[in-house]
């Protein structure tokens, strides 16, 4: 039944981007750090063929159960975070000729209502990407301080400090808070109207808390020349302006040294979706793609 739903709603963003600005070559090895569902990896192993030097890392266990049943049995598949497979690669002494990496949430995590990432179903706060860990969304609603809340609010949702204390206080008011539709309804009856649903940057804010998104992100990027082969290409693709401005500023930090510099940028302004992309997926409006090359 998932692997039904999984083919229906995903849509990998940017994929004649993608292909078009990392140009994969047959017989070039390829490493997916967020495979997700696969839509970049099968898309880019149509080309390069080799995928005895393929790995597919994702984190959620639904992705990596697709993953191994859709690619062949030679494909190492990697049931972890993008950070622990870095260190385990490195280790290893593993290089690449393509690195790619999506840092967006899959449409099925949203579209999964007891996975609790959207506040248009009513499911358990949850928002955990691997449901192994402990860390769920009840846990940082309903027992961070106000004082957490508002920074994390702050912080990673990019609320405002005013509007930001007023639901954190708002919530802890309210608490217990067992589902996301309560969540997203305490917020939307202290707001006004607005386009987006007053709960998304909330939301936002408590699922990347909730997955050390942002720490995860920060830890990899200085990885990523060293399992870089000689011009080995390094495509990543984030969803919002936190994630954009880290990878936008390591790129700038690892080009800018000259012949010395570990990494050369190939796209100087980040590429977005086209309109065509966003009449069938609206959801890769937000995406923008970077992408480097490694030095001689």
């Amino acid at each position: 039944m998932y692997n039904i739903y999984m083919e229906k709603l995903h849509i990998p963003v940017l994929l004649s981007e993608v292909l078009a600005t990392m140009e994969p070559h047959p017989g070039e090895s390829y490493l997916d750090l967020t495979a997700g569902y696969g839509g970049h990896a099968s898309k880019i192993l149509d080309v390069t063929q080799n995928y005895k030097d393929a790995v597919l890392v994702d984190r959620d266990e639904f992705a990596v159960e697709y993953l191994k049943q859709h690619f062949p049995p030679e494909t190492t598949i990697k049931s972890t975070d993008f950070y622990n497979a870095m260190l385990q690669l490195f280790e290893c002494g593993k290089t690449f000729d393509l690195i790619l990496a999506d840092f967006g949430v899959s449409s099925p995590q949203l579209d999964m209502e007891d996975r609790g990432f959207s506040f248009k179903y009513d499911a358990p706060l949850d928002m955990r990407m691997d449901r192994r860990q402990q860390k769920t969304a009840d846990e940082v609603v309903n027992r961070a301080s106000e004082r957490e809340l508002t920074d994390i609010f702050v912080k990673y949702g990019e609320e405002s400090s005013g509007r930001a204390k007023m639901l954190a206080k708002e919530i802890v008011h309210n608490r217990p808070i067992k589902s996301t539709k309560e969540l997203a309804e305490i917020i939307k009856h202290r707001s006004k109207y607005s386009k987006i649903h007053p709960a998304t940057r909330v939301f936002q804010a408590i699922r990347i808390v909730v997955n050390d998104e942002l720490e995860q992100i920060e830890k990899t990027l200085p990885l990523l020349p060293k399992l870089l082969n000689q011009n080995g290409r390094l495509g990543i693709i984030t969803f919002h302006s936190l994630e954009d401005r880290l990878v936008k500023d390591f790129f700038k930090e690892a080009s800018s040294l000259g012949e010395e510099s570990p990494l050369e940028i190939v796209t100087k302004k980040p590429i977005i979706a086209e309109d065509d992309e966003l009449v069938i997926n609206p959801r890769a409006r937000s995406a923008k793609l970077r992408v480097a090359k490694k030095r001689n």
